[in-house]
């Protein structure tokens, strides 16, 4: 194992404190890559990608949020530590002390987006794909947050780039929260951004949508083979993740959008 590895910069959890109010680099990315996705959402409006309103935007930013929240949290304490929570469940609503699933996050989002739609009368896969062209960027932001606060590390590593983090032990590690930051985050971003823009792929209804799941499936997938396992899981069935589990059936539903718009189209 390598002696040397790049020092891991020291960022304090908390942003911003004010007298007992204490706002936390996590917290701070959730509202940035909500309120970005929402502007760039404004932004696809008045290019004529996404087919709504202002006020329909501004009304999907809060449904969003309540969504990725609830969803993200009951996400965690089902898949991840249910016992912790089921034997102490007030501590379910003590979100500040972390603990947040992206793929209950994604349950909480559809089921939001579902009622959404009918609640506007909006057609609901061209309203998932101008989510998934925003999702990204949220994405990014809170695998940043992730690196800042040394958590969600990778597995010791000898690779050049390898970081010692505080609650990771003595080893060098691979700092897997900027990989997934990269792939589900950045490489995302610009792929669905260049589906859209360029080949026009998003008149194809539910497409757009269908890669977003198999890009972020794919990316997290991968990122797993050098991330840590959660200590409260640790492997399961011999070498398989949970996230990796979790990313199954989002690969093959995301082939299923993809490929029956595009099956569609040919026989027209």
């Amino acid at each position: 194992m390598l002696t040397v590895a790049l020092t891991f910069p020291m960022i304090e959890e908390v942003a911003l404190k004010i007298g007992p109010l204490e706002i936390r680099w996590y917290a701070l990315a959730y509202v940035a890559g909500l309120l970005l996705g929402w502007l760039y959402i404004h932004y696809l409006s008045r290019k004529g990608i996404a087919s709504l309103t202002k006020r329909q935007v501004d009304d999907l930013l809060v449904f969003s949020t309540l969504a990725i929240i609830l969803g993200g949290r009951l996400g965690y304490v089902f898949f991840y530590e249910p016992s912790k929570y089921f034997s102490d469940p007030i501590q379910i609503l003590m979100i500040w002390n972390g603990g947040m699933s992206f793929h209950g996050g994604l349950v909480g989002m559809i089921l939001g987006l579902i009622l959404f739609s009918r609640k506007k009368s909006l057609p609901l896969l061209k309203l998932t794909d101008v989510v998934s062209m925003a999702a990204p960027i949220g994405l990014f932001f809170g695998r940043i947050a992730n690196f800042i606060n040394g958590e969600l590390f990778g597995r010791p590593s000898e690779v050049p780039w390898a970081i010692v983090f505080p609650r990771g032990g003595e080893f060098p590690r691979h700092p897997s929260q900027l990989y997934e930051a990269l792939l589900e985050g950045l490489v995302l971003f610009i792929l669905l951004s260049f589906l859209t823009f360029f080949f026009k792929l998003n008149k194809f209804p539910g497409l757009i949508t269908g890669v977003f799941l198999i890009g972020y499936s794919i990316s997290r997938i991968i990122v797993e083979l050098f991330r840590e396992p959660d200590a409260s899981l640790g492997f399961i069935f011999s070498s398989i993740t949970m996230g990796q589990l979790l990313s199954l059936p989002m690969l093959l539903f995301g082939l299923i959008l993809v490929i029956k718009p595009l099956l569609n189209g040919r026989s027209n």
